[in-house]
């Protein structure tokens, strides 16, 4: 269960860092009590689509009976990590999100971070599908636990931190190694959890 915690929070966070961003600029513009609990359902609503998709998948998946085969998709958290060591990661959706929230009201603004959050999540559901193959039912009911309290804490560290730019400024200038490091860290890890590697190896000799 600690494990399933640890990995979680980890996969949480690597795939967050972006909405954080996000979360600080339309914060910082959006100061009412009214504003703050439309942003946390926009966030809590646009997660849960893309948790539900996940475990759509992850269910499909799992009709594969070889777990080596599904440990193969930790070959796309591996790929991700990868890529945003070498290339980064492309800055237009922060930039247009800027451009998007400062008109409308209260309610546009809950849709607005909900669009936001799973037009954003293409790469989270190369990281949450993978992951949730390699975890049994009752830890993946624990994981969206982890999920939702993360959600929640994100929501209020964004909230806290809006006014402070040194903090987001510093966040952002060593994101590019903070997402790599969980991102690969996840993918060998799924590869091993599901015998990937071991079954590879075994082939080849």
């Amino acid at each position: 269960m600690i494990e399933t915690l640890i990995s979680a929070i980890a996969v949480y966070i690597s795939t967050s860092i972006d909405y954080f961003f996000i979360l600080l600029i339309i914060i910082s513009q959006n100061h009412t009590k009214k504003g703050i609990v439309h942003i946390y359902g926009g966030q809590y609503l646009g997660t849960s689509f893309l948790v539900a998709v996940s475990l759509f998948a992850a269910y499909v998946l799992n009709l594969i009976p070889q777990d080596w085969i599904i440990g193969l998709l930790g070959l796309i958290p591996l790929y991700l990590g990868i890529q945003v060591a070498l290339y980064g990661e492309e800055e237009e959706e922060e930039e247009e999100v800027v451009e998007k929230i400062s008109s409308g009201g209260s309610s546009r603004l809950f849709w607005t971070v909900s669009l936001i959050t799973v037009a954003s999540g293409a790469d989270n559901l190369g990281i949450y599908i993978p992951y949730f193959t390699s975890l049994d039912p009752i830890d993946i009911i624990f994981a969206i636990l982890v999920f939702a309290v993360s959600v929640a804490i994100l929501c209020y560290i964004s909230f806290r931190l809006a006014k402070f730019s040194f903090i987001s400024e510093t966040l952002e200038k060593y994101e590019r190694v903070i997402v790599p490091i969980v991102f690969i860290g996840l993918g060998i890890y799924i590869l091993l959890e599901n015998g990937t590697i071991q079954t590879l190896f075994s082939m080849l000799s």
